[in-house]
């Protein structure tokens, strides 16, 4: 696992590429935040309206349900950015530069092609749920409440296709270092030994807390 700062930048085409589309990631991830905080309120509202008046928030699991997508995918783009995702970094981090770049870049490949699949199969779902000549634009909805189901479909190829647009750039990255045989090239998340990760989550928490 690493942090944002294991991803180097630079004046490069690139590395443009990578920033531009982080800014995109970046706002994904706050709204993900967002959606874990209304669930919170949510339930508060939810236990409070049982325990003080009987009657608890109608359609609870309904909204529920809704917002769980935001919190499941919006971030997951961010997270491969960033190389937060679970890799093998003790065994990957013993290998020379050059095949680091060439086992990075067929992982990389191997899980595009498999986003690829995800795109298309929840894409499906998606427009099985959409009609614009239906009641809220949904031609199905929540038990509880008939909420449209047709938003919460939406995100899934839509985070998927922002992580496979982050995966293009990886990709690219990792090709190029491969051929140039760079140490440590831009626009891609760099292996962090454990000292360096706890530097840098330290430096971190103490430039939130500045703030």
């Amino acid at each position: 696992m690493a942090g944002e700062a294991s991803v180097i930048t630079d004046d490069s085409y690139l590395s443009r590429l990578d920033r531009g589309l982080y800014k995109l990631e970046s706002i994904l991830i706050i709204v993900s935040g967002l959606a874990v905080f209304s669930l919170m309120l949510l339930a508060v509202v939810s236990v409070g309206g049982r325990n003080l008046f009987g009657r608890p928030l109608t359609g609870y699991v309904d909204w529920i349900e809704q917002v769980m997508p935001f919190i499941a995918f919006l971030g997951i783009a961010y997270t491969q950015r960033i190389g937060g995702h679970i890799r093998m970094d003790m065994f990957i981090n013993k290998l020379s530069p050059r095949l680091l770049w060439l086992v990075e870049f067929v992982s990389a490949f191997m899980m595009l092609l498999l986003i690829v699949l995800l795109i298309y199969g929840s894409s499906s779902h998606f427009l099985r749920s959409f009609d614009f000549a239906a009641n809220l634009w949904s031609r199905d909805s929540s038990m509880d409440i008939a909420l449209p189901l047709w938003p919460a479909k939406f995100l899934v190829p839509f985070s998927l296709t922002v992580l496979a647009l982050r995966l293009l750039i990886q990709l690219y990255g990792y090709g190029a270092a491969f051929v140039g045989n760079k140490a440590k090239p831009a626009a891609v998340p760099l292996i962090e030994n454990a000292a360096l990760q706890a530097a840098n989550e330290a430096k971190t928490v103490s430039e939130e807390v500045v703030q």
